[in-house]
């Protein structure tokens, strides 16, 4: 795979381990409207998908969209407010991107999380190391695992498709990857575990970041 020049990166579960602030956020919100506690696990598995999907699958199947639009409205602002209580990136993941930038490659990020958290996560973290754009939900860029986001990336990287790798951490990740035409490095330290992505068609599955210096 050395000969792609350009590397799209998924960012919750691939890049930033946002796991325990999304699970302290979303029992938060159910918390506030009488909706019984999810566990780690649960929300883990719920996550990949933007926090609509999440709130969505937190709630009991029967609940009006009345309700899911309230659980969702208290559920924004708190997380916004402690999204970075706990989260940080994975361990050897800013080592990686520098080593990579070093490399000569081209980087951006494309989440399901909007796009205003998703600069400010980028110009904290991940473009000091080197990572040049970011993508986010946002009216003009629809969620994954549309491929828009992917495209949008890799133009503003002044790069071509058939430049370009993808690297993420779930089934959405395939998909969008499958969809954008890109070839898929999924990762097994964040949201799914290796028996998941195999189950799921991921053809190469690494467990370190490191990794990704020997494939690219």
């Amino acid at each position: 795979m050395n000969n792609y020049s350009t590397i799209i990166f998924d960012l919750d579960g691939t890049l930033l381990d946002t796991l325990q602030d999304l699970h302290t956020a979303v029992n938060y919100a159910l918390a506030a409207h009488h909706f019984p506690q999810r566990s780690l696990a649960e929300v883990r598995s719920f996550l990949g998908n933007g926090v609509g999907y999440l709130v969505q699958k937190c709630l009991p199947e029967d609940t009006s969209a009345e309700v899911y639009e309230q659980v969702l409205e208290t559920f924004r602002p708190y997380y916004f407010a402690h999204s970075m209580d706990q989260t940080k990136p994975y361990d050897g993941v800013l080592d990686a991107i520098a080593a990579l930038k070093a490399k000569g490659k081209r980087m951006g990020i494309v989440s399901n999380k909007p796009d205003e958290a998703v600069q400010d996560l980028h110009k904290l973290y991940f473009a000091p190391a080197g990572v040049d754009v970011a993508v986010g939900e946002s009216p003009s860029v629809r969620r994954k695992p549309d491929p828009a986001g992917v495209f949008a990336a890799i133009a503003r990287l002044g790069a071509e498709p058939s430049e370009a790798v993808y690297v993420g951490d779930s089934e959405v990740d395939l998909e969008t990857a499958r969809r954008a035409g890109l070839p898929c490095i999924a990762v097994a330290w964040g949201f799914r575990d290796v028996d998941f992505l195999s189950q799921a068609g991921a053809g190469t599955i690494i467990s370190h970041p490191r990794e990704l210096l020997q494939l690219l």
